[in-house]
């Protein structure tokens, strides 16, 4: 490297060299020989040549100076120029930096832009009022995770769509927590690439509830003492009427059961399709009512427990009716949601016991799933709840996995035959390369450890070639079979 350094910095002198020393040795030859015409004339034109090629080379050196010289010169121009342009952009931005905040906190519609992942890159204050949350709860974070899993559920045909590149309207009723439910317009717009590709879409929100049918809690202006015993004494009050009205619906039967197919993928596999349990209360004026508006209010009351072992008899009494009838394969399952709040009953293996002697159904009919939520924060209680639950015959299955975190090292303190990957991981596996990547290492381990998959939310004929070409087990979701009601 240094030899080389050398060599192109004497270069330049080597031809200068060469020039003066066949000019020396031509004059020494006609001093101090006696060689002809011929040789002397021979020797001036190799010199005459050595000084052309010297010329030439000096020539080529200042144009190539020049060009150079020229180059930087236009560059330092467009640089000049690009500095000019933006310190102008810097100026127009600040000058309608003081509008923009202005329409962003107060336009009434409230927007959001979400990317092809699903998450939200954007929002304005009507957005982030309407919701309750602070900025970190919505900034980067799925929309999964923003709106609810309920909402986002009900919302994922118009999502898909909107990836899809079409604008989607849509009117919905929502119920917010104090209890008043508002009507809605929603609009997604899809936002385009430079190469008119999808990457992601607004989502704006209009309140079109009409005046008259809002059902709020009432207002009462009062003294600080008088404001605290009201909002103390309305709460229980509350509470008592929510936990009656839960505990009313399991008593009086008002609870409906669903089953959604879940099938095998491999084709010709063999294996027996098994089938989710859903829970749905029934309302004579408002009709079926899902699982996100009273499972909160049973969580919070302790009721769920008492809602699980309801779900746990009825399933195991229609069972015994198939079974009678023939109608019933016997190698089918029925996976059932359990609470945390039942993972820790004590009294819940000997119910379930004595439950499935009762009706003489096998163990093996049902499949209880564990939330993976549960796993991490109650492994031992979750460890002890699969093996007396196994004891009975039953089988185990983790919900939910890998949302946030893969488990797998949790999984080694106890066996469970079935991991249902998590719907969000799922919608997003035919435009999110890393959540494809994550469902192909989840399968991997899976049939290492000898556990079998169920992808949740699978809505389309495009996933599930996608599913069985990694070689998931089963699928579940509409683009299965929609719930149909558990009866007959």
């Amino acid at each position: 490297m240094q030899g080389r350094k050398l060599f192109h910095a004497i270069r330049p002198f080597i031809s200068a060299l060469a020039v003066i020393a066949t000019a020396a040795i031509l004059v020494f030859t006609i001093y101090f020989t006696q060689l002809g015409p011929q040789w002397i004339t021979f020797l001036t034109g190799i010199l005459v040549a050595a000084i052309l090629a010297e010329a030439t080379r000096r020539s080529r050196a200042e144009w190539v100076v020049t060009r150079r010289t020229a180059q930087l010169s236009s560059i330092k121009n467009k640089l000049e120029h690009e500095s000019q342009l933006r310190k102008e952009a810097e100026k127009a931005v600040a000058a309608s930096k003081s509008r923009l905040h202005l329409i962003d906190e107060v336009l009434p519609t409230m927007v959001a832009l979400v990317d092809i992942g699903g998450r939200c890159q954007y929002h304005n204050r009507a957005f982030l009022d309407w919701l309750h949350l602070r900025p970190e709860q919505i900034n980067g974070r799925h929309m999964r995770d923003v709106l609810g899993a309920k909402v986002y559920q009900e919302t994922a045909t118009a999502v898909r769509q909107s990836l899809d590149g079409h604008a989607v309207h849509y009117e919905r009723t929502q119920k917010m927590r104090d209890g008043a439910v508002y009507r809605l317009s929603v609009e997604h717009l899809p936002q385009f690439g430079e190469d008119g590709k999808v990457t992601g879409f607004y989502m704006l929100i209009n309140d079109i509830t009409e005046r008259g049918d809002v059902r709020m809690p009432a207002q009462l202006e009062s003294s600080a003492d008088q404001d605290m015993f009201v909002d103390s004494y309305s709460e229980q009050i509350t509470a008592q009427q929510d936990a009656g009205l839960i505990r009313r619906a399991i008593e009086n039967g008002e609870f409906s059961l669903f089953c959604q197919l879940i099938t095998p993928l491999a084709v010709n596999s063999g294996e027996a399709g098994h089938y989710g349990i859903l829970v749905r209360l029934m309302e004579e004026e408002e009709g079926m009512i899902p699982p996100g508006m009273f499972f909160p209010l049973a969580e919070k009351y302790g009721l769920m427990p008492h809602l699980d072992r309801w779900v746990v008899q009825h399933v195991t009494e229609w069972v015994a009716r198939q079974n009678l009838q023939g109608g019933q394969r016997e190698s089918s399952m029925f996976f059932i949601n359990v609470s945390g709040a039942t993972i820790v009953d004590p009294g819940f293996p000997e119910f379930l016991q004595l439950t499935l002697l009762e009706y003489g159904v096998p163990g093996t009919a049902l499949c209880f799933e564990i939330p993976d939520s549960e796993l991490a924060l109650k492994t031992a209680e979750v460890a002890e709840f699969a093996r007396q639950v196994r004891q009975c015959g039953c089988r185990v299955a983790l919900s939910g996995f890998g949302r946030e975190q893969v488990l797998f090292d949790l999984i080694s303190g106890f066996h469970v035959e079935f991991l249902k990957i998590d719907g969000s991981i799922i919608l997003d596996i035919l435009h999110d390369q890393v959540k494809l990547a994550k469902v192909i290492a989840i399968s991997r381990v899976a049939k290492k450890i000898g556990v079998k998959t169920i992808a949740e939310l699978v809505e389309s004929e495009e996933t599930i070639a996608s599913l069985r070409e990694i070689g998931i087990d089963f699928a579940q979701g509409f683009g299965i079979s929609r719930p149909r009601p558990l009866a007959g």
